[in-house]
C-alpha cells in the first residue's frame, strides 16, 4: 500500500470490513482483533513536520492512539504512552515501532480514573522526555447499554471518569509546564453531534469534550498554547469489539457512511499531526471531524 501522501481513492483505499461477531474482555487488544487494525506501521511516512517534539498521548497502546504515536514519532517526536496495565502488549508493540523511528518511548501504564495517576503522569514525562510541549487526550471508554434502565451507576461514573474528569486532571497538572507554542488535541466523537441510543453515556462525554476543547482554547490563546480536538467517526478498533458496540452490529460497522466503510486508525494520525504542528498556528477551539462524510454542525 502507498503512503498517506500518495493519491488514492478513498472509497477503496482500505478495505471494506466486515468484521465477524467476536467480544474481547475490557479494555480489547490490537492483537486479538479481527481484523488487525492499520496503524500505519507500514504506511506512515513522516516529513520532519514534529522534530524535536516531545509529547504525551493518553490510549496510546491501541487504535487511534498507537496510530498517532507511530506518525508521531515518525515526524520527529519522542513519545510518553499512557495506558492500562492490561494493555501491556499492544503498547511495548507500539514502543518498539518508535523506537526504530529513531525517537524515545517511554511506557507508562496506569488507569486514568485514579487522579494520582493523572498527576503522576505528567510529572513521569518530564522527567523522561525532559520535556512537554505535546498533550493528546486520547484515552476513552465506551461500552454500549440498550436501554437507560440497565445503565448502572458505576458505569455513568466510570465513563466519566475516563472520558472528561481525566482529561480535566491532565491538563490541569500539566498546563504549568507547557511553553508557549505548545499544543493540546483532545479526542471527541461524531457521537458528540450525533449520539446513538445504546451509547448516551460516552456520546454525552464526547459532547462535554467539545465545549471543554472550545473554553480551554478560549482561555490559553493569550499564553500561547493552542487547543483542538478531533472527532473520529467509526473507526475499527478494539474499543468496538470490548462491548463498545452491540455483537450483531459489527459486520456492518461503518458501512452506513458515504464512502461506505469503516475507517481505519492511520486515516486518524494526519489529523492530530496537523493540529500539533505549526502549520496550524491559527487554529484554535476547532473541532476536526474525520468521520467518512458523516454531516456534522
Amino acid at each position: 500500500m502507498s503512503d498517506q501522501l500518495t493519491m488514492q481513492n478513498p472509497v477503496n483505499r482500505y478495505p471494506d470490513i466486515s468484521p465477524p461477531k467476536q467480544d474481547q474482555p475490557e479494555p480489547g487488544l490490537d492483537v486479538e482483533l479481527i481484523p488487525r487494525t492499520d496503524r500505519g506501521e507500514d504506511t506512515y511516512r513522516g516529513t520532519g513536520r514534529l522534530e524535536g517534539r516531545k509529547a504525551l498521548i493518553s490510549g496510546s497502546d491501541s487504535g487511534i492512539g498507537a496510530a498517532v504515536a507511530i506518525a508521531f514519532a515518525r515526524e520527529g517526536a519522542d513519545v510518553a504512552l499512557s495506558y492500562l496495565p492490561e494493555e501491556e502488549d499492544d503498547a511495548q508493540h507500539v514502543c518498539e515501532i518508535i523506537r526504530r523511528a529513531g525517537r524515545t518511548a517511554l511506557p507508562l501504564p496506569g488507569d486514568l480514573r485514579d487522579p494520582a495517576y493523572c498527576r503522576d503522569l505528567v510529572g513521569q514525562t518530564l522527567g523522561g522526555l525532559g520535556g512537554l510541549d505535546a498533550l493528546v487526550n486520547n484515552a476513552g471508554r465506551q461500552i454500549a447499554v440498550d436501554r437507560v434502565d440497565d445503565l448502572s451507576e458505576e458505569q455513568w461514573r466510570d465513563t466519566y471518569e475516563t472520558n472528561i474528569h481525566a482529561m480535566f486532571r491532565v491538563v490541569k497538572a500539566a498546563v504549568d509546564h507547557l511553553p508557549a507554542g505548545s499544543t493540546i488535541v483532545n479526542s471527541t466523537s461524531v457521537q458528540a453531534y450525533s449520539p446513538s441510543a445504546h451509547l448516551i453515556d460516552y456520546a454525552s462525554t464526547k459532547a462535554a469534550i467539545n465545549n471543554f476543547t472550545k473554553g480551554l482554547a478560549t482561555q490559553l490563546a493569550p499564553r500561547g498554547i493552542r487547543v483542538n480536538a478531533v472527532a473520529p467517526g467509526p473507526i475499527w478498533t478494539p474499543l468496538q469489539v470490548s462491548d463498545g458496540q452491540p455483537k450483531e452490529a459489527l459486520p456492518h460497522f461503518g458501512k452506513n457512511t458515504p464512502l461506505g466503510r469503516a475507517g481505519q486508525p492511520t486515516e486518524l494520525a494526519p489529523a492530530y499531526v496537523f493540529l500539533t504542528s505549526s502549520e496550524s498556528s491559527y487554529v484554535l477551539g476547532e473541532t476536526l471531524n474525520v468521520n467518512g462524510g458523516q454531516p456534522t454542525p
